[in-house]
Protein backbone atom coordinates (compact mmCIF):
# COMPACT_ATOMS: atom_id res chain seq x y z
CA UNK A 1 0.00 0.00 0.00
CA UNK A 2 1.22 3.49 -0.79
CA UNK A 3 1.99 5.54 2.29
CA UNK A 4 1.00 9.10 2.99
CA UNK A 5 3.39 11.54 4.59
CA UNK A 6 2.28 13.99 7.25
CA UNK A 7 4.52 17.01 7.83
CA UNK A 8 3.24 18.64 11.00
CA UNK A 9 4.30 21.43 13.31
CA UNK A 10 4.17 20.95 17.07
CA UNK A 11 0.69 21.58 18.35
CA UNK A 12 -0.27 21.74 22.02
CA UNK A 13 -3.58 19.95 22.39
CA UNK A 14 -5.55 19.90 25.61
CA UNK A 15 -5.68 16.65 27.56
CA UNK A 16 -9.31 15.69 27.22
CA UNK A 17 -11.81 12.89 27.06
CA UNK A 18 -10.56 11.91 23.60
CA UNK A 19 -6.94 11.80 24.78
CA UNK A 20 -5.36 14.34 22.47
CA UNK A 21 -1.60 14.79 22.81
CA UNK A 22 1.28 17.02 21.75
CA UNK A 23 2.31 16.06 18.21
CA UNK A 24 5.69 16.92 16.73
CA UNK A 25 7.51 16.39 13.43
CA UNK A 26 6.66 14.23 10.41
CA UNK A 27 4.64 11.08 10.92
CA UNK A 28 4.28 8.45 8.20
CA UNK A 29 1.37 6.09 7.95
CA UNK A 30 -1.41 4.80 5.71
CA UNK A 31 -4.33 7.02 4.79
CA UNK A 32 -7.08 7.66 7.32
CA UNK A 33 -9.89 5.13 7.49
CA UNK A 34 -13.55 5.83 8.09
CA UNK A 35 -13.82 3.60 11.16
CA UNK A 36 -16.23 5.03 13.67
CA UNK A 37 -14.60 7.40 16.17
CA UNK A 38 -17.64 8.77 18.00
CA UNK A 39 -18.69 11.70 15.83
CA UNK A 40 -20.82 14.30 17.60
CA UNK A 41 -24.22 15.04 16.09
CA UNK A 42 -24.79 18.76 15.50
CA UNK A 43 -27.93 20.76 14.90
CA UNK A 44 -28.48 21.48 11.22
CA UNK A 45 -28.26 25.17 10.32
CA UNK A 46 -30.09 26.74 7.42
CA UNK A 47 -27.85 27.54 4.47
CA UNK A 48 -27.42 31.06 3.11
CA UNK A 49 -28.08 32.46 6.55
CA UNK A 50 -27.92 36.27 6.55
CA UNK A 51 -25.45 37.82 8.99
CA UNK A 52 -27.13 38.40 12.33
CA UNK A 53 -25.13 41.48 13.26
CA UNK A 54 -24.75 44.94 11.81
CA UNK A 55 -21.00 44.57 12.05
CA UNK A 56 -20.97 41.55 9.76
CA UNK A 57 -23.37 43.18 7.34
CA UNK A 58 -21.25 46.30 7.12
CA UNK A 59 -17.97 44.43 6.77
CA UNK A 60 -19.23 42.23 3.97
CA UNK A 61 -21.50 44.63 2.08
CA UNK A 62 -18.77 45.62 -0.32
CA UNK A 63 -17.89 41.98 -0.96
CA UNK A 64 -21.50 41.06 -1.73
CA UNK A 65 -21.66 43.76 -4.36
CA UNK A 66 -18.48 42.50 -6.04
CA UNK A 67 -19.10 38.75 -6.27
CA UNK A 68 -21.13 35.82 -5.07
CA UNK A 69 -18.79 33.56 -3.02
CA UNK A 70 -21.19 30.63 -3.29
CA UNK A 71 -21.30 30.78 -7.11
CA UNK A 72 -17.74 31.70 -7.95
CA UNK A 73 -16.19 28.46 -9.16
CA UNK A 74 -15.66 26.83 -12.58
CA UNK A 75 -18.11 24.17 -13.71
CA UNK A 76 -16.83 20.64 -14.41
CA UNK A 77 -16.12 19.82 -18.06
CA UNK A 78 -17.44 16.30 -17.52
CA UNK A 79 -16.43 13.41 -15.26
CA UNK A 80 -13.01 13.73 -13.60
CA UNK A 81 -10.36 12.75 -16.16
CA UNK A 82 -6.59 13.12 -16.15
CA UNK A 83 -5.90 14.56 -19.60
CA UNK A 84 -2.42 14.86 -21.20
CA UNK A 85 -0.73 18.18 -20.44
CA UNK A 86 -3.08 18.99 -17.56
CA UNK A 87 -2.06 19.90 -14.03
CA UNK A 88 -3.57 16.58 -12.95
CA UNK A 89 -1.15 14.80 -15.31
CA UNK A 90 1.75 16.59 -13.59
CA UNK A 91 0.47 15.44 -10.20
CA UNK A 92 0.12 11.90 -11.54
CA UNK A 93 3.71 11.97 -12.84
CA UNK A 94 4.97 13.22 -9.45
CA UNK A 95 3.31 10.26 -7.75
CA UNK A 96 1.30 12.01 -5.05
CA UNK A 97 -1.05 14.91 -4.38
CA UNK A 98 0.23 17.59 -1.97
CA UNK A 99 -2.54 18.88 0.29
CA UNK A 100 -2.41 21.70 2.85
CA UNK A 101 -4.58 20.63 5.78
CA UNK A 102 -5.25 21.25 9.44
CA UNK A 103 -4.03 18.78 12.05
CA UNK A 104 -5.93 20.07 15.08
CA UNK A 105 -9.59 20.42 14.05
CA UNK A 106 -11.33 17.34 15.41
CA UNK A 107 -13.70 15.76 12.86
CA UNK A 108 -12.37 17.86 9.93
CA UNK A 109 -8.58 17.73 9.87
CA UNK A 110 -7.08 16.03 12.91
CA UNK A 111 -3.83 14.16 13.56
CA UNK A 112 -4.89 11.09 15.50
CA UNK A 113 -2.21 10.54 18.19
CA UNK A 114 -3.08 6.85 18.43
CA UNK A 115 -2.03 5.97 14.89
CA UNK A 116 -0.36 9.11 13.45
CA UNK A 117 -2.95 9.48 10.67
CA UNK A 118 -4.58 12.73 9.65
CA UNK A 119 -8.32 12.18 9.31
CA UNK A 120 -11.66 13.96 9.10
CA UNK A 121 -14.26 15.32 6.72
CA UNK A 122 -11.82 17.63 4.92
CA UNK A 123 -9.37 14.75 4.58
CA UNK A 124 -12.06 12.58 2.97
CA UNK A 125 -12.51 15.28 0.30
CA UNK A 126 -8.76 15.26 -0.40
CA UNK A 127 -8.72 11.47 -0.56
CA UNK A 128 -11.54 11.55 -3.09
CA UNK A 129 -9.45 13.85 -5.31
CA UNK A 130 -6.42 11.56 -4.98
CA UNK A 131 -8.55 8.54 -5.85
CA UNK A 132 -9.76 10.28 -9.02
CA UNK A 133 -6.18 11.01 -10.10
CA UNK A 134 -4.39 7.82 -9.05
CA UNK A 135 -7.13 5.28 -8.45
CA UNK A 136 -5.76 5.22 -4.89
CA UNK A 137 -6.91 7.61 -2.12
CA UNK A 138 -3.70 7.06 -0.15
CA UNK A 139 -1.51 8.89 -2.68
CA UNK A 140 -1.44 12.09 -0.64
CA UNK A 141 1.31 14.03 1.10
CA UNK A 142 -0.31 16.11 3.81
CA UNK A 143 1.30 19.39 4.82
CA UNK A 144 -0.07 20.62 8.15
CA UNK A 145 -0.46 24.40 7.94
CA UNK A 146 -1.98 27.21 9.99
CA UNK A 147 -4.87 29.40 8.85
CA UNK A 148 -2.41 32.15 7.95
CA UNK A 149 -0.41 29.81 5.68
CA UNK A 150 -3.31 28.69 3.52
CA UNK A 151 -3.24 31.34 0.79
CA UNK A 152 0.56 31.85 0.70
CA UNK A 153 1.17 28.11 0.33
CA UNK A 154 -1.28 27.87 -2.58
CA UNK A 155 0.16 30.91 -4.34
CA UNK A 156 3.76 29.78 -3.83
CA UNK A 157 3.05 26.29 -5.13
CA UNK A 158 3.93 24.65 -1.82
CA UNK A 159 0.70 22.65 -2.03
CA UNK A 160 -1.65 21.62 -4.85
CA UNK A 161 -4.83 22.07 -2.85
CA UNK A 162 -5.93 23.30 0.58
CA UNK A 163 -8.68 21.53 2.54
CA UNK A 164 -8.76 23.44 5.80
CA UNK A 165 -12.30 24.53 6.84
CA UNK A 166 -11.67 27.51 4.54
CA UNK A 167 -14.51 29.94 3.89
CA UNK A 168 -14.94 31.25 0.36
CA UNK A 169 -14.68 35.04 0.58
CA UNK A 170 -14.50 37.66 -2.15
CA UNK A 171 -11.19 39.06 -0.88
CA UNK A 172 -9.71 35.54 -0.94
CA UNK A 173 -11.01 35.00 -4.47
CA UNK A 174 -8.64 37.73 -5.61
CA UNK A 175 -5.72 35.52 -4.55
CA UNK A 176 -6.85 31.91 -5.10
CA UNK A 177 -9.59 29.94 -6.79
CA UNK A 178 -12.02 27.73 -4.91
CA UNK A 179 -14.02 24.63 -5.66
CA UNK A 180 -17.78 24.71 -5.38
CA UNK A 181 -19.10 24.82 -1.82
CA UNK A 182 -18.70 21.42 -0.16
CA UNK A 183 -19.84 22.36 3.37
CA UNK A 184 -21.88 25.10 5.06
CA UNK A 185 -20.80 26.27 8.51
CA UNK A 186 -21.79 29.22 10.73
CA UNK A 187 -19.79 31.25 13.25
CA UNK A 188 -20.83 30.85 16.88
CA UNK A 189 -19.23 30.99 20.35
CA UNK A 190 -17.66 28.41 22.70
CA UNK A 191 -17.52 29.14 26.45
CA UNK A 192 -17.00 27.17 29.69
CA UNK A 193 -20.14 25.38 30.86
CA UNK A 194 -20.38 27.62 33.92
CA UNK A 195 -20.30 30.79 31.80
CA UNK A 196 -23.38 32.99 31.60
CA UNK A 197 -22.42 34.29 28.14
CA UNK A 198 -25.14 33.83 25.53
CA UNK A 199 -23.20 34.91 22.45
CA UNK A 200 -20.67 37.40 21.18
CA UNK A 201 -22.80 40.41 22.18
CA UNK A 202 -22.64 39.34 25.84
CA UNK A 203 -18.82 39.29 25.77
CA UNK A 204 -18.29 43.03 25.40
CA UNK A 205 -14.99 44.07 26.98
CA UNK A 206 -13.85 40.46 27.39
CA UNK A 207 -11.14 38.46 25.62
CA UNK A 208 -12.25 36.19 22.78
CA UNK A 209 -9.83 33.89 20.96
CA UNK A 210 -9.49 33.14 17.23
CA UNK A 211 -6.69 32.05 14.92
CA UNK A 212 -4.55 34.58 13.08
CA UNK A 213 -5.50 34.78 9.41
CA UNK A 214 -9.07 33.54 9.92
CA UNK A 215 -12.16 35.46 8.89
CA UNK A 216 -13.45 34.68 12.40
CA UNK A 217 -10.75 36.97 13.81
CA UNK A 218 -11.75 39.77 11.45
CA UNK A 219 -15.37 39.36 12.45
CA UNK A 220 -14.57 39.54 16.16
CA UNK A 221 -12.35 42.59 15.69
CA UNK A 222 -15.12 44.48 13.88
CA UNK A 223 -17.99 43.33 16.09
CA UNK A 224 -19.98 46.42 17.24
CA UNK A 225 -19.98 45.79 20.99
CA UNK A 226 -19.33 48.52 23.58
CA UNK A 227 -16.84 48.19 25.09
CA UNK A 228 -15.16 46.35 22.22
CA UNK A 229 -14.57 42.63 22.38
CA UNK A 230 -10.82 42.07 22.93
CA UNK A 231 -9.46 39.82 20.16
CA UNK A 232 -6.70 37.35 21.09
CA UNK A 233 -5.07 35.52 18.16
CA UNK A 234 -3.07 32.28 18.12
CA UNK A 235 -1.83 29.95 15.35
CA UNK A 236 -4.17 27.00 15.99
CA UNK A 237 -7.67 26.45 17.40
CA UNK A 238 -6.36 24.03 20.00
CA UNK A 239 -4.21 26.90 21.29
CA UNK A 240 -7.48 28.78 21.85
CA UNK A 241 -8.85 25.81 23.78
CA UNK A 242 -5.81 25.82 26.07
CA UNK A 243 -6.25 29.55 26.73
CA UNK A 244 -9.94 28.99 27.51
CA UNK A 245 -9.12 26.16 29.92
CA UNK A 246 -6.53 28.35 31.63
CA UNK A 247 -9.00 31.21 32.02
CA UNK A 248 -6.92 33.53 29.85
CA UNK A 249 -9.84 34.16 27.48
CA UNK A 250 -13.59 34.18 28.12
CA UNK A 251 -14.59 32.49 24.87
CA UNK A 252 -13.61 31.18 21.46
CA UNK A 253 -15.55 32.28 18.39
CA UNK A 254 -15.33 30.62 15.00
CA UNK A 255 -17.21 28.19 12.77
CA UNK A 256 -19.53 25.81 14.57
CA UNK A 257 -17.78 22.88 12.85
CA UNK A 258 -14.58 23.76 14.69
CA UNK A 259 -16.31 24.60 17.96
CA UNK A 260 -18.17 21.29 18.15
CA UNK A 261 -14.85 19.51 17.67
CA UNK A 262 -13.34 21.49 20.54
CA UNK A 263 -16.38 20.79 22.70
CA UNK A 264 -15.97 17.06 22.01
CA UNK A 265 -12.43 17.35 23.35
CA UNK A 266 -13.47 19.25 26.49
CA UNK A 267 -16.83 18.25 28.03
CA UNK A 268 -16.67 21.30 30.33
CA UNK A 269 -17.41 23.65 27.40
CA UNK A 270 -20.54 24.48 25.44
CA UNK A 271 -21.49 26.19 22.17
CA UNK A 272 -23.83 29.15 22.67
CA UNK A 273 -25.63 31.84 20.73
CA UNK A 274 -27.38 32.04 17.39
CA UNK A 275 -25.37 31.62 14.19
CA UNK A 276 -23.57 34.87 13.40
CA UNK A 277 -22.45 34.34 9.82
CA UNK A 278 -22.68 31.98 6.88
CA UNK A 279 -19.36 30.22 6.18
CA UNK A 280 -19.37 28.29 2.87
CA UNK A 281 -16.30 26.05 2.66
CA UNK A 282 -14.35 25.47 -0.55
CA UNK A 283 -11.17 23.66 -1.50
CA UNK A 284 -8.56 26.29 -2.41
CA UNK A 285 -6.52 25.93 -5.63
CA UNK A 286 -4.07 28.16 -7.48
CA UNK A 287 -5.45 30.50 -10.13
CA UNK A 288 -2.79 29.06 -12.44
CA UNK A 289 -4.67 25.74 -12.64
CA UNK A 290 -8.29 26.26 -13.79
CA UNK A 291 -8.27 22.74 -15.25
CA UNK A 292 -7.66 21.40 -11.74
CA UNK A 293 -10.53 23.52 -10.36
CA UNK A 294 -12.91 21.95 -12.91
CA UNK A 295 -11.50 18.48 -12.14
CA UNK A 296 -12.00 18.91 -8.38
CA UNK A 297 -15.55 20.15 -8.96
CA UNK A 298 -16.22 17.01 -11.01
CA UNK A 299 -14.95 14.94 -8.07
CA UNK A 300 -17.19 16.82 -5.64
CA UNK A 301 -20.17 16.36 -7.98
CA UNK A 302 -19.53 12.63 -7.93
CA UNK A 303 -19.19 12.64 -4.13
CA UNK A 304 -22.58 14.33 -3.85
CA UNK A 305 -24.21 11.92 -6.29
CA UNK A 306 -22.77 8.57 -5.22
CA UNK A 307 -23.25 8.94 -1.47
CA UNK A 308 -19.59 9.57 -0.61
CA UNK A 309 -20.34 13.02 0.81
CA UNK A 310 -23.24 11.69 2.88
CA UNK A 311 -21.19 8.77 4.24
CA UNK A 312 -18.39 11.13 5.30
CA UNK A 313 -20.86 13.53 6.93
CA UNK A 314 -22.57 10.72 8.87
CA UNK A 315 -19.23 9.39 10.10
CA UNK A 316 -17.51 12.60 11.13
CA UNK A 317 -20.37 14.95 11.94
CA UNK A 318 -23.40 12.84 12.77
CA UNK A 319 -26.98 12.22 11.77
CA UNK A 320 -29.42 13.14 10.39
CA UNK A 321 -27.46 13.88 7.23
CA UNK A 322 -28.66 16.93 5.29
CA UNK A 323 -28.51 17.27 1.53
CA UNK A 324 -25.05 18.46 0.47
CA UNK A 325 -24.71 22.09 -0.62
CA UNK A 326 -25.97 22.43 -4.18
CA UNK A 327 -23.18 23.19 -6.65
CA UNK A 328 -23.37 26.67 -8.17
CA UNK A 329 -20.84 27.97 -10.67
CA UNK A 330 -19.75 31.26 -12.18
CA UNK A 331 -18.98 29.60 -15.51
Amino acid sequence: MARTKVCARSVAVAVTAVALAVVTGCAVGPGASRATRGAVARPAAARDLADRSAGAAGARAGQAAACDPQASSLAPSGPPQVTPGSFMAKILARGHLIAGVDQSTYHFGYLNPLDGHIEGFDIDMVRAVAAAIFGNPDKVEYKAISDAQRIPDIRNGEVDIVAHTMTILCDRLRDVDFSSVYFDAHQRVLVPKNSTATGLASLAGQKVCATAGSDSAKFIASYPARPRVVLVTVPYWTDCLVLLQQGQVAAISTDDTILYGLAAQDPFTKVVGAPLTDEPYGLAISKQHPDFVRFVNAVLARERADGGWAASYAHWIGTPVPAPPAARYAS
